[in-house]
């Protein structure tokens, strides 16, 4: 049941060589991020000698198209690493995740010699913030001007490249339609072009470093202003790509909870080994009400990542076969979300089991439960997302977002 024993596999990438599995390449850094993990907590930013093993293991490529040098893994390995990842520390897992995405949905629909130069490398990386409706951009000769402040840029104070997301305008300041509806893009420029605000103060996954940024009439190029997710501009048609940033965020964003739970639960079995609480009459191993909730947790916490291995290779392989459907994304969107909030379940759980044992900076356990509940308020994570997948299966009239 453990995160830890590497498969003992390999993967091709685009320039032929030969890579261990994802799996276990990311197993490879678990030594170094867990000695790291304090540190970059209390830096709030991965530290350099992550950034180097990461790179050095080809983790920031795994889902970049194989003409660019990526890997384009499979998607439910992809989902074994990120938790591999997130095992050792849940920072690194987020910004691994949200690197990999954002930067193989934009080369996917970027023309080729401008994304092959952007993401050259193994430190090629992508941060940007959310989405929201206070930014401009408006379409001039050969590109856009882009003003705006964005929030969450995860990882940003370790790539080169930022990205940001608006809807198109004209000059005259009416939405700029394309395809028949608004044209909506996300815009690439060189951190060294944006302004930083230093205001990543949180409870958990600090070492994400996602602070927010602005820029104030940036020209961005059309080659740098790709629409992600948009059939119509898509140059990349590997399995990965059709599935869309958005589902591909949430597996990733749901192995990091996993991982987190799995570590958790690893810590809380440990301990339950060799304490005896004075609470109790009985040493830990030997309580009964132990027992049973180390053997509920789990049960909870392989069905959750069942469900998601399952939902995610069946999506892989419907976008494979270009039979991808609602339903597969519906199915794929519930076993996220609800794995993300089983997943924060388990290792809350944990926590409490250990005790005052717990509470302690020294310890494994205080730190990766600020990470697993902070993880649990992401929008992935949101229970509206659990209702829309209902009234879909009910067949009652719905609003369909996020798939």
């Amino acid at each position: 049941m453990s995160s830890r024993v590497p498969p003992p596999s390999t993967s091709s990438v685009g320039n032929g060589a030969l890579l261990a599995s994802p799996v276990e390449r990311a197993r490879a850094v678990q030594a170094i991020l867990d000695a790291h993990g304090p540190e970059m907590d209390r830096q709030r930013e991965l530290t350099p000698e992550v950034v180097d093993a990461l790179a050095e293991q080809d983790l920031l490529r795994m889902l970049l198209p194989r003409s660019m040098g990526g890997q384009e893994v499979d998607l439910v390995d992809y989902c074994k690493a990120n938790e591999a990842i997130a095992w050792a520390d849940a920072s690194t897992g987020w910004f691994v995740n949200q690197s990999n995405v954002s930067a193989a949905s934009s080369a996917a629909a970027m023309p080729h010699e401008a994304a092959a130069k952007i993401f050259a490398g193994s430190r090629a990386g992508l941060a940007w913030g959310a989405r929201h409706n206070n930014s401009t951009a408006i379409r001039v000769e050969g590109g856009y001007r882009l003003t705006g402040t964005w929030s969450f840029a995860s990882g940003g104070r370790h790539t080169t490249w930022l990205g940001a997301h608006s809807a198109v305008q004209n000059p005259d300041g009416t939405p700029h339609m394309r395809y028949g509806r608004p044209d909506d893009r996300s815009f690439l420029f060189l951190r060294s072009e944006a302004k930083i605000i230093d205001d990543w103060q949180v409870l958990g996954l600090r070492g994400t470093g996602s602070d927010s940024y602005s820029v104030t009439d940036l020209f961005v190029p059309d080659a740098h202003a790709p629409a992600r997710d948009i059939a119509e501009e898509r140059r990349e048609h590997g399995p990965i790509y059709p599935i869309g940033s958005t589902l591909l965020y949430a597996c990733g964003f749901c192995s990091v909870t996993i991982g987190v739970a799995r570590r958790m639960l690893d810590t809380y079995i440990e301990l339950a080994r060799g304490r005896h609480s004075r609470a109790s009459v009985q040493a830990m191993a030997r309580n009964h009400a132990v027992q049973r909730e180390v053997g509920l947790l789990e049960a909870r916490l392989s069905s959750v990542r069942a469900f998601l291995h399952e939902a995610a290779g069946q999506a892989y392989a419907a976008s494979a076969a270009g039979t991808l459907d609602l339903d597969r994304r519906m199915r794929l969107r519930l076993a996220t979300t609800h794995g993300m909030n089983e997943a924060t379940e388990v290792s809350i759980a944990c926590y409490r089991g250990a005790g005052t044992a717990a509470i302690m900076n020294s310890a494994p356990f205080e730190r990766r439960l600020r990470d697993a509940v902070s993880a649990s308020q992401h929008l992935q994570a949101m229970l509206p997302m659990v209702e829309m997948v209902g009234r879909h299966l009910i067949g009652t009239e719905n609003v369909v977002q996020f798939v």
